[in-house]
């Protein structure tokens, strides 16, 4: 029984003194998978240096994060679009399997939602050009990136809203656009959270796992370093959701994870 983590930075600074021993616990939980996007220019290296020594097992993703966009973006992106040309150069894997983490986040700063917005529509359209998946980051921004996304969808425009913590009327919406799919963490599995009534109303087809390492680490590790191999107990919630087997929710998730990323297997 194999699952895979579609979202964990296990290249960041809290994983700095024992990111093998992570991994390896990651691998023994079946989490054979995990896709790492990108945060900020000052943590490429460390982005690099992991996904080098992992390449069988650790999938890059580049992007802007909304929170680390600024008033000059336009020159961050730069430094963004510039890696997929030496993506080649730079990555054991040869490639980048999409752009993110993007999107928009308005819980930190509201001021900076102009900036935000041009800074994901640009690497949207990227992304479309590419033919590639994105990561959307939705953070009290879902009325704001919907009309992005509304505006430019197509076959081309596909990928996650990651850590969906949504409405149903949201999740409809997404559900909707029929390219895009809902990831699931650690906030699932909060007594309060009302995610789970949520997804009684959403079909599983539309869901992949999560863990967005090192954040939101799921109960009983709530406010404590989350890391991947805490995804079983996401799945394991997810599977009283849905009143189903374990090793149902590992390979309905799977499927639709390798239905956004080409890992290029099968």
């Amino acid at each position: 029984m194999n699952f895979i983590d579609t979202h964990t930075h296990l290249f960041a600074e809290q994983f700095e003194l024992d990111q093998k021993e992570v991994i390896q616990r990651a691998l023994n939980s079946g989490i054979t998978k995990m896709c790492i996007p990108h945060i900020d220019q000052e943590s490429t290296k460390q982005f690099y240096n992991l996904c080098n020594a992992y390449p069988n097992n650790c999938f890059p993703l580049m992007g802007l994060h909304p929170t680390s966009v600024t008033k000059e973006y336009k020159t961050q992106l730069d430094f963004i679009f510039k890696q997929f040309e030496d993506g080649e150069l730079n990555l054991d894997q040869g490639k980048f399997y999409g752009v993110g983490e993007i999107g928009i986040d308005l819980f930190w700063d509201k001021t900076s939602l102009k900036y935000q917005q041009e800074a994901f529509e640009q690497q949207l359209l990227f992304a479309k050009e590419k033919k590639m998946p994105i990561i959307i980051h939705a953070r009290e921004s879902f009325n704001e990136l919907f009309e992005i996304v509304d505006k430019h969808l197509d076959e081309n425009l596909f990928g996650i809203f990651h850590c969906f913590t949504g409405n149903i009327e949201q999740a409809q919406h997404i559900m909707k656009y029929e390219t895009f799919l809902m990831g699931i963490g650690g906030v699932l599995t909060f007594k309060n959270s009302g995610l789970d009534k949520t997804l009684e109303k959403v079909p599983l087809d539309f869901l992949v796992l999560e863990t967005d390492s090192p954040y939101l680490a799921p109960i009983p590790h709530r406010g404590k370093r989350n890391e991947t191999s805490y995804l079983t107990l996401v799945a394991e919630k997810m599977a009283s959701v849905y009143q189903c087997s374990l090793e149902h929710i590992a390979d309905v998730t799977t499927r639709n994870a390798k239905s956004i990323f080409n890992f290029g297997e099968e």
